[in-house]
């Protein structure tokens, strides 16, 4: 029979045994207290609070002409000036076909021009027969209206009928800004346009959808207003939410996590799941990445302790990528031997106060 004596020492040789096989956890259970838990939410928070600041009170100005780039269209009232001869002054109404009937010039398709080149066209056509060197002035009155639709992570998604030229960001404040789970890019889907009639048909390029992917936090964050397009009748403005991280195995919350738009690291990731269990084998972790595709699977390894210790780098995440902490036997058996000796000792206290 074990004297009590006995199981005294196994308890603390057990006890010993297991804090220094534990010891490389401690920082990462220690960092995930409950005061630290919410940190980097509250700062991906506060940074999608200044990014719908910007776009809420339009504090970033496009640095550029807007006017300048607006396309003509159908129903738009433009006003020509002609300051050689003021005859041929007209403001004159786009037909639905995208036509214009001017003076001396006749029909003239005007429908997908910037203002800018109806000037030049005008300037051409009536130094070609008619006048020298003429100064030809085009301002566009009224605007057809335009209907944009903005979908996804934003506070109200729909369709908006618009006039005048907007941009991405004005799409964003007319949706009321972004929410809090919104990823990181912003898709423009542009509709093929249909130009029938025009110079030389439709050209290639207008006739398929295209998409520009545009990066927020370069255009709201460090101020690149080169994304900041200028969008046309019946673009679609999609803002997906924020793609999620997984953790599994040992630890003390598995499952998902939103990226939120920030990139999060290992270790990062660990927190957020608050920490390893006793028994995590910290030093196996592994990161599971899928292709774009999801037909392959790429496996990487990771150390938890030597992150923890500042000898290696603490890899950043991918979406959808699952981080995996396996149980370590040794650790396993350790708890095991604690807990059964533990039960060995109270029972022996049991048997002798009977």
């Amino acid at each position: 029979m074990i004297s009590k004596k006995s199981i005294f020492y196994l308890l603390a040789i057990a006890s010993v045994v297991f804090t220094l096989s534990c010891a490389s956890n401690a920082s990462l259970q220690k960092k995930a207290s409950p005061s630290a838990l919410p940190t980097r939410e509250i700062e991906s928070s506060q940074q999608v609070k200044a990014m719908n600041e910007k776009i809420l009170t339009g504090s970033l100005s496009s640095g550029r002409d807007l006017y300048r780039d607006y396309k003509i269209g159908p129903e738009d009232l433009i006003e020509i000036s002609v300051f050689e001869e003021e005859k041929l002054n007209k403001t004159v109404r786009v037909s639905s076909q995208g036509n214009i009937s001017l003076p001396l010039i006749g029909i003239l398709r005007v429908r997908g021009l910037t203002a800018y080149e109806l000037e030049k066209e005008i300037r051409d056509l009536l130094a070609e027969k008619y006048l020298q060197d003429p100064h030809v002035s085009i301002f566009i009155k009224e605007y057809r209206n335009q209907r944009i639709s903005v979908m996804g992570a934003v506070e109200k998604p729909g369709v908006f009928d618009v006039t005048g030229q907007k941009t991405i960001l004005d799409s964003l404040a007319m949706a009321g800004g972004m929410k809090e789970d919104a990823g990181p890019l912003l898709f423009l889907i542009r509709p093929p346009r249909l130009e029938e009639g025009s110079k030389g048909g439709t050209a290639a390029d207008e006739q398929t959808p295209k998409t520009f992917v545009i990066d927020l936090e370069e255009l709201l964050v460090k101020g690149d207003l080169t994304l900041n397009l200028t969008l046309m009748h019946g673009d679609v403005i999609h803002l997906p939410v924020s793609g999620k991280i997984f953790v599994g195995g040992e630890v003390v919350r598995p499952g998902g996590f939103p990226l939120k738009g920030k990139k999060m690291t290992v270790s990062q990731a660990i927190v957020m799941a608050e920490g390893l269990k006793q028994a995590a084998n910290g030093p196996d972790t592994k990161i599971i990445r899928y292709s774009e595709k999801g037909n392959k699977k790429e496996i990487i390894s990771v150390d938890l302790d030597t992150i923890q210790k500042g000898l290696s780098e603490d890899p950043y995440l991918k979406e959808n990528d699952i981080v995996v902490v396996p149980k370590s036997g040794v650790k396993t058996f350790l708890i095991e031997l604690r807990d059964t000796i533990k039960g060995l000792v109270g029972f022996g206290f049991s048997l002798g106060a009977l």
